[in-house]
Parts: C-alpha cells; sequence; structure tokens
C-alpha cells in the first residue's frame, strides 16, 4: 500500500518501532514519494495552477472563520453591558467555545481519516454558518453560552482536518510548503480579527462579530467541492468509546487548569479536575492499546525525540501567549501610544507570522525541520526577552522589532512542529497528526492564561512587597516574566535540538 511504504520512516505498523534515532532527520518532506498527496493516499497531479491556487485560497476563507474568533476578545465590554454581567462571567464566552473544540480536535481527525478530510471540513463549515448566526441572535447570555459551544463544535471539525486537506493540494515534497501556507492562513486571520472586531462592534454591537462570519464560512463551503475523498481508512469503525474518554480527558484537563488558581481561595475543584483527567485519559490509554484501530498511535510518544517535539509545542504556544495576555495591559497603562497605534503594534507578531510562513515552508523543505524548529525557538526567545527590556518611555520602533521578533521566530517553529508531526504519522493518520499539532497550542494558551497570570500577580506581589509603588512593581513583574519566557522559550528549542540527537 502506498500510504504504508510514505509512512515507513515514521511507523511500522501499530507497533511504531522506529528504526534509529535519527528519524525526524529522516522524515523530512525531501524523503518523501513526490507522484502522490497526503490526503488518504489519493494521486492529485497539480496539473492546473491557477485552479489549484483558486482552491487554495478558498480554503484559505474556510479556515480563516476559526482564527477570526480574536474578534469575539473586543466586544467582550459590550457582552457584559448587553446581558449586565460582572467581569467574570465573561471567560464562559471562551471556555464554552474553547473545551468543546479541543475535546473533540482529535477525534474529528481520526473521522477525517475514515471517512474523508474535505467532507469533515466542509460538514465544519456547513455547521460554524448556522452556529455564527444563533450566536448573533442569542436572546440571553445562556444561550449564548449553549451556542458557544455548538460554535466549538464546527470549529473542532474545521481545523481538525484542515492542515491534511491543505497538505493534500500538494505532492509530498512540497508538505512543507503547504503547511508554511496553512500558517499563513491561521495568521492572518488571528491578526485581522481585532481590527474587525473593533470596527463591527462600533457599528453594529457584539453580534457583528459573528454575523460576519457567516457568509464567509457559507461562501467557502459552496466553493469548495471536489476536494479528494478516498479514504486509506475506509471500513474501519470509528472508535466511539475512545473519543468519548479522550474528550472527557481533555476537557476536565483544561477546565482544572482554569481552576487552579483558584485553589489559594479554597476552591478545590482543580484538585478533583486533575483527578478525573488522569483517571479517563488512563482509561483512554488503556483502550486504545487494545484495539485494532485506535484514534491515537500511543506508540508514537514513546519516542524521546517524537514526545519532545511535542511538548515543545505546548511550550511554545504557552510562552507566546504572555505578549496577548500581558503587553496590552503595558500599553494602555504605562505609554501614551494612541489605542489604534498600540493595536497595530500588538498584531506586529501576527504579521511577522504571516510572512515567514511561506519562506519557512521553503526552509523546512530544504534543512531538516528538526534544525529549523530549535532556530525559531531560539529567535522566539529573544524577541520575548527584548520585550522584558521595554520601558514607558521605549521608542515604538523597538518595540515593533521585538514583537516582529517574536512573531517571526514562532512562524519558523511552528512550520518545523507540524511538519515533524504530520511526517512522523502514517498518511492513514494524517487528519490526528494535524489535529493534535493544533491541540497543542490550545492546551498551551488555556495553560498561560492560568499559569502566567498567577506568576505574573506573584511577582507584582514580590516587588510591592519589597517597598515598590504600583507602576514599579508592574514594570518590574512585567521585566522579570518576559526574561523568564524568553529564556523558556531559549531552553525548549535547545531540548528538541538535544531529543533529535539522543538515541532512544
Amino acid at each position: 500500500m502506498d500510504g504504508e511504504r510514505e509512512a515507513g520512516a515514521g511507523i511500522a505498523g501499530r507497533a511504531g518501532h522506529y528504526a534509529s534515532a535519527d528519524f525526524l532527520c529522516r522524515l523530512s518532506s525531501r524523503a518523501m514519494d513526490p507522484g502522490a498527496t497526503s490526503l488518504n493516499g489519493a494521486v492529485v497531479p497539480m496539473r492546473n495552477r491557477f485552479r489549484g491556487g483558486l482552491r487554495l485560497v478558498t480554503l484559505g476563507l474556510g479556515v480563516s472563520v476559526v482564527p477570526l474568533d480574536t474578534a469575539v476578545n473586543i466586544s467582550f465590554p459590550d457582552i457584559t453591558g448587553s446581558f449586565g454581567l460582572p467581569l467574570a462571567m465573561i471567560q464562559w464566552v471562551i471556555i464554552c467555545y474553547v473545551l468543546t473544540h479541543a475535546g473533540l480536535m482529535l477525534a474529528f481527525g481520526r473521522a477525517g481519516d475514515i471517512w474523508s478530510h474535505g467532507s469533515v471540513l466542509r460538514a465544519g463549515l456547513a455547521w460554524s454558518t448556522v452556529a455564527f448566526i444563533l450566536c448573533a441572535l442569542a436572546p440571553s447570555f445562556g444561550w449564548l453560552l449553549f451556542f458557544r459551544f455548538l460554535q466549538g463544535i464546527g470549529a473542532g471539525l474545521i481545523i481538525s482536518c484542515a492542515p491534511a486537506v491543505v497538505t493534500s493540494l500538494y505532492p509530498e515534497t512540497r508538505r512543507a510548503h503547504a503547511l508554511g501556507i496553512f500558517t499563513l492562513m491561521f495568521a492572518l486571520g488571528s491578526a485581522v480579527g481585532p481590527l474587525i472586531g473593533g470596527a463591527l462592534v462600533a457599528r453594529w454591537g457584539w453580534p457583528g462579530v459573528f454575523w460576519f462570519r457567516a457568509p464567509i464560512a457559507l461562501t467557502a463551503l459552496v466553493l469548495l467541492h471536489g476536494l479528494p475523498a478516498a479514504s486509506g481508512g475506509r471500513g474501519e469503525r470509528f472508535d466511539i468509546a475512545g473519543a468519548l474518554l479522550l474528550a472527557c480527558g481533555i476537557v476536565a484537563l483544561l477546565l482544572a487548569i482554569n481552576a487552579l488558581p483558584r485553589l489559594r481561595d479554597g476552591d478545590y475543584l482543580g484538585p478533583v479536575l486533575i483527578a478525573a483527567a488522569a483517571a479517563s485519559l488512563a482509561a483512554f490509554l488503556r483502550w486504545e492499546s487494545r484495539i485494532a484501530h485506535p484514534i491515537v498511535q500511543i506508540a508514537l510518544f514513546r519516542n524521546r525525540a517524537f514526545a519532545a517535539i511535542t511538548l515543545a509545542g505546548v511550550l511554545m504556544y504557552l510562552v507566546s501567549f504572555s505578549v496577548l495576555l500581558i503587553v496590552p495591559y503595558f500599553f494602555v497603562r504605562y505609554t501614551a501610544l494612541p489605542l489604534p497605534l498600540a493595536g497595530a503594534l500588538l498584531a506586529t507578531g501576527f504579521a511577522a507570522m504571516a510572512a515567514v510562513s511561506p519562506g519557512a515552508g521553503w526552509l523546512v523543505g530544504r534543512i531538516a525541520a528538526e534544525r529549523i524548529a530549535p532556530l525559531g525557538a531560539l529567535v522566539t526567545g529573544l524577541g520575548l526577552f527584548l520585550i522584558g527590556e521595554w520601558q514607558p518611555d521605549t521608542p515604538p520602533q523597538f518595540m515593533l522589532f521585538a514583537l516582529a521578533l517574536q512573531g517571526l521566530g514562532m512562524g519558523l517553529f511552528q512550520v518545523a512542529y507540524m511538519e515533524i508531526v504530520m511526517a512522523a504519522s502514517p498518511l492513514a493518520y494524517r487528519g490526528v497528526a494535524g489535529s493534535l499539532s493544533m491541540l497543542t497550542r490550545t492546551i498551551g494558551v488555556v495553560t498561560a492564561a492560568a499559569g502566567l497570570t498567577l506568576a505574573f500577580q506573584a511577582l507584582q506581589g514580590a516587588a510591592s512587597a519589597q517597598g515598590a509603588g504600583e507602576a514599579q512593581a508592574f514594570l518590574s513583574a512585567f521585566r522579570n516574566l518576559f526574561h523568564a519566557v524568553g529564556i523558556a522559550a531559549a531552553l525548549t528549542g535547545a531540548m528538541v535540538a538535544w531529543a533529535a540527537r539522543r538515541p532512544r
């Protein structure tokens, strides 16, 4: 079978034994069969470049409805004001959405492996179209949360199979280039979301951030037809029990991360949820090891290099989220920058990521991905460390440079990381591989929202205890936190490089 031959560098059957310590090097896209695409082993020659480019643009349009959810963040004050809510309640607008797509992503990716990645993605576009309209029409906050849950299902369907569909449009020798294009799509959506959201909220209120995405999803659904539908997993049974155990484990874990900061207030829900997550995930691992067609090939994680790059993905998304979490407060409270300029500066990282992504795909296609990933982590760390050097009178040009450096590094890392994960997985599990690369992003962001907030408050409190004023305490915590996450990013790159070279 062609798919099995192409996957031989990563896995030999279900056992997943690797031939040597340098398997990441040998899994580079240069070693793949140039005559087939990566979707379900289907052969899709790129004869018509214009038609292929148009399909790629349409696919990018459809995928963009997920990262464009950054537009919702700018609508939070209007949502709380419209429904008369305390500020703390707004977190459930995020939680209901994020936990849903995070818990279902791997299962949806496996469904795409069995029945067709294109069909799952188009189902997500149809579902999302309805969910956006329902969110915009929500008559109460409770209904809005329920419709956000429905929106999370649509997002899970889309992003679980999007990487597999994008790579299916290119030969395997250009898989890294395809992943660069996917990173470009995601970064552009994330960058323009707040800009569009601000304009829509000012004109139509919070429903506007949902209304505008419904026609985008519907247009992509109508135009995205004829995607390769053959599947190497056709005829397999979908593992419903495994999907439920995995979803419960991931949701409980993310809820536990969110609840842990309240432990100091006497709220012990966090440890209870951690125990529930551990029990569910342990049952999932035991179940998956006993069935013929598991959702996730557990054998992959027995390899040190693959486990290290997966952990590195979580860590890099964690440290990078510090920019969106802390920098806005620095801009608003301690600089005289106009809000439009502050917003433009904040989008610099996404813009740099988008700009470098196609080039990163080109580099990964010519240099082993395990070399580009540590480089990207190091550049990201340097950018984060330089952010820690900011003062209220720092010139905007220096701020722009530091943020652009961080975004450039993340662009390099993300493309290389996704290439390693996709290359290590057989074609029959390409949807799961893409889902895994997206799930690490979610886990990193949720962990950052809880962990980095606690860390910043602790650093600020320590500075205040030493007699620092409010402004000095904030700036001290700002400097120490960004220095710490910058060093952590560099150490993460070193870990990836070490794991790739070290024998099993």
